[in-house]
């Protein structure tokens, strides 16, 4: 079974984000970037179900500028066995990967793709929802855990209720939640592995696909600072604060 795995470069989770002065975008001058969190998760099922000897190849997926081709390489050493870049310099948003993606499918036809639920820079949680839709393909979305049993595929969601498991049938779509797995450390034997392991570039237009944005980002602003708090001597003062100074109630 091959799986295919998506991966997508972001601000690493432990830098302070800042934001540009004139507020046109994200400054990410000499900023440390990282493989999306959730995205760590969904290599690590990949290359768990390799382990396991239910999958028998791990192809690696991202679309983004040449500079991704590090996160590729990271996922090369956690076990992937090669990778292939959609490189382009666009803004990326969820439809414009999902439609690279799909492009990737189709060549690939994998069994399995997983993809994080979302990415920590937009939020979005859209990607693996649209690359199902535009597979048409089935899809399990926030999963907790995966399960290959007699040519299905059963998936535990996270949902607000609690947990619900489905039974896909194959080929399908995994987004993951955080609680799937725990993802492993990189070693540096593996990271040495990892420079020769096959990463194939393609383009968009190679793909017959365009990824630009279609929306336009007006502005960027970072939240407001938080202010100090006050005490209130009585519950009158408490009310009329919060009627005329903070205006939450009339």
């Amino acid at each position: 079974m091959k799986v295919l795995v998506a991966v997508k470069r972001v601000i690493d989770y432990n830098v302070k984000i800042r934001v540009k002065p004139d507020n046109s975008d994200v400054d990410l001058t000499n900023v440390k970037m990282a493989m999306n969190p959730f995205c760590e998760i969904a290599v690590e099922e990949a290359v768990r179900l390799k382990e396991k000897g239910v999958a028998t190849e791990v192809v690696a997926v991202t679309v983004g500028p040449k500079a991704a081709q590090e996160q590729l390489r990271t996922a090369l050493a956690l076990g992937a066995d090669r990778a292939i870049h959609v490189q382009t310099d666009e803004r990326v948003e969820s439809l414009g990967a999902a439609k690279a993606l799909a492009k990737v499918v189709e060549a690939e036809q994998p069994e399995l793709t997983i993809l994080g639920k979302q990415a920590i820079d937009s939020d979005n949680n859209q990607t693996g929802q649209m690359l199902a839709a535009l597979t048409g393909r089935p899809q399990g979305t926030f999963a907790s855990a995966v399960v290959v049993e007699d040519g299905k595929l059963k998936v535990t969601r996270e949902i607000d209720g609690g947990l619900q498991t489905v039974e896909l049938a194959l080929p399908a779509i995994v987004t993951t939640d955080l609680r799937l797995n725990e993802p492993r450390y990189a070693k540096l034997p593996d990271i040495m592995k990892a420079k020769k392991k096959p990463l194939d570039t393609k383009t968009p237009e190679e793909l017959g696909v365009e990824v630009a944005s279609r929306l336009t980002l007006v502005k960027v602003e970072p939240p407001a600072e938080r202010q100090g708090g006050v005490k209130v001597g009585s519950v009158d003062e408490l009310v009329d604060k919060l009627k005329n100074e903070a205006k939450v109630i009339s």
